[in-house]
């Protein structure tokens, strides 16, 4: 009991903390709250000595940022939230509404999401509920591209194509259910794809556990055993779709804009960068307290789910050895993700042609070029270097701390639960207001949050490595914490997460590249691909090459990490081996030997 009130307190500490750190985002940052405030309200205004100290005291803020601070906190347990520094509206009803319009989005993307991982696991399900899963590769090119595709991208063409060309749906506004189609299908399709290829990983497990061949000898039907197979496999799943909840609801700002949906992503951005602090505390207050709950509900929808098994240590293992993927994909993807950048390299990115505006692909420019006539083969290319190694980098930093604040999950879970609720945007702000803005700004926002998924996908597949029958047999024959961890739990733990985060990998890319789409990341005229996809997003109706180029070399990226991550699989044993350190290990691998077996029927 006091391990849960000591969780509530350490997150409870830490939701205040990010709480007060936003209150103090103008003194971070160095600027005149007043001057910032009367800029939103209006620009034309001259900033004399009168009219800021008539602001100041309009605003309360005379006093500091101390009093400030405590005048908010105090009115918010009467519940009132404060006036906004720039409308003077109620900020509450403010707040809520734009939460509303966030969670009618976050749960129609969430079904197409969950629609679009039952699809991409169609084929294995299909072949498990047929015993045929036995010689299975993995696949996942297809997810992979989906998962790789901008989201902000996305939006732009369905809205472009299916709202305004075809007039099939409304592209803009917020006035009704079918608004939510459009923006819903650009944020639920790269998330479903994720789901999707998680899943994905772990139903070959699940169709190797000893209840499915007992179902199967009993004549279940095949889409019952399919069926209860998902079923096992969600329970890991589940953490990692809680913070799918609250990144759709408070990270999707980029389909916000493309949309003009007054959601709390949006509402939170132009808070922060107006610097109208009541609004912004109460937008990240709100994004807090929906981590919790999400946190809460997928803990308690995992144990329905799992039942008395993971108390009792009764599970099997979901990570069993199993066939490593060909490798003639990822060396394929390979090789043309190195030509794209190798011919980009030797073009120059910065030549300006004014009469080869917006030119077509042609052998003289392969990509095309942009709207300034530069070409875009060399712009891609060049651009990889940066986009491709920072995104790289991040990714392995996010798996070290993940997997080590994983293993530790009572400190993770409050960590993760409040980076969570921060859209990566908003840390992009608060990183410029601490650091000031550069080249480092977009990285430093985009690692402070990368780890989050990681940590909580180790935690909650050592939470149920840890209740398997192995587990139990070998604590039983004396194994101690250290040697389960070694030699049982990392091995089987590990591999998955490194999927994971080569999964991920894209992803990371496509942060960076919505923070420079939102104007946070690289200035012109670099060639970084978040900024070409942002310049060239105008011209995409008139030349779609401009953005579908970048776009496409992420997608081939992301074909390249999905194919790779599948030939990280757990060695295939062929028998029974002595324990090296001569202890229980021998006796317990003979006694599990048919539960190590492949994945599959022989």
């Amino acid at each position: 009991m006091w391990q849960r009130v000591a969780g509530a307190g350490w997150r409870t500490l830490l939701a205040v903390g990010l709480v007060c750190g936003i209150g103090l985002l103008p003194w971070l940052t160095h600027t005149d709250p007043a001057y910032t405030v009367l800029k939103a309200r209006s620009a034309e205004r001259e900033p004399t000595p009168e009219v800021l100290a008539d602001i100041r005291q309009q605003l309360g803020i005379d006093g500091g940022p101390l009093h400030v601070l405590t005048g908010w906190l105090g009115g918010l347990v009467r519940g009132d939230a404060g006036q906004s520094w720039i409308s003077g509206a109620d900020v509450l009803p403010e707040v809520t509404r734009a939460l509303g319009a966030s969670l009618l989005l976050m749960g129609v993307a969430l079904l197409v999401a969950v629609l679009t991982a039952g699809v991409i696991c169609l084929r294995t399900l299909r072949l498990g509920a047929r015993r045929r899963l036995g010689g299975r590769r993995g696949g996942g090119s297809g997810s992979a591209v989906l998962a790789s595709l901008p989201e902000f991208l996305v939006a732009s063409v369905l809205a472009t194509v299916v709202g305004v060309q075809l007039g099939w749906l409304p592209a803009l506004g917020w006035y009704g259910p079918q608004w939510t189609v459009l923006p819903a299908l650009a944020l639920g399709l790269p998330a479903g794809a994720v789901l999707g290829r998680l899943l994905d990983d772990l139903l070959p497990g699940a169709f190797g556990e000893p209840w499915a061949l007992a179902a199967a000898a009993r004549g279940l039907t095949g889409r019952s055993i399919a069926r209860q197979a998902v079923r096992r496999c969600v329970p890991a799943l589940l953490p990692n779709l809680g913070l799918f909840v609250v990144g759709l609801t408070g990270g999707a700002v980029a389909v916000e804009q493309v949309f003009d949906i007054p959601g709390l992503g949006r509402t939170t951005l132009q808070a922060a960068l107006a610097q109208d602090l009541p609004v912004l505390q109460a937008g990240t207050l709100a994004l807090v307290l929906l981590a919790a709950l999400a946190t809460g509900a997928t803990r308690v929808a995992a144990r329905l789910l799992t039942g008395p098994a993971l108390r009792d240590g009764a599970l099997s293992s979901l990570h069993r050895p199993a066939p490593p993927a060909g490798r003639l994909l990822p060396l394929t993807y390979g090789a043309l993700l190195v030509a794209v950048v190798a011919f980009g390299l030797v073009r120059d990115p910065l030549a300006l042609d004014t009469g080869q505006r917006l030119r077509a692909p042609s052998p003289e420019h392969p990509f095309g070029t942009d709207a300034l006539g530069r070409d875009l083969l060399a712009r891609v290319g060049h651009g990889a270097l940066d986009t491709l190694l920072l995104a790289a980098a991040i990714s392995a930093a996010a798996l070290l701390v993940g997997v080590l604040l994983g293993l530790v999950p009572r400190v993770s879970a409050p960590l993760v639960d409040t980076v969570n609720a921060v859209p990566p945007v908003l840390v992009a702000l608060l990183v410029t207001a601490v650091a000031g803005s550069g080249a480092a700004t977009p990285v430093l926002a985009v690692g402070a949050v990368a780890w989050a998924p990681l940590a909580v996908h180790t935690s909650s597949l050592l939470r149920q490595e840890r209740a398997t029958l192995h587990i139990t047999a070998s604590k039983g024959l004396g194994a101690g914490p250290a040697h389960l961890l070694r030699h049982e739990l990392l091995p089987a733990v590990v591999p998955p997460v490194l999927r994971h985060a080569l999964l991920r990998l894209p992803g990371v890319a496509l942060a960076l590249a919505s923070l420079g789409f939102l104007g946070l990341g690289a200035q012109p005229p670099s060639p970084e691909w978040g900024l070409l996809l942002a310049e060239n997003q105008p011209y995409a109706e008139r030349a779609p090459w401009a953005v579908l180029a970048p776009a496409a070399v992420l997608a081939l990226l992301g074909a390249l990490a999905v194919s790779a991550a599948g030939g990280l699989r757990r060695p295939v044993r062929r028998g029974p081996s002595p324990a090296v350190d001569g202890g229980p290990g021998a006796e317990r691998r003979s006694a599990t030997a048919t539960e190590r077996e492949p994945v599959g029927v022989r």
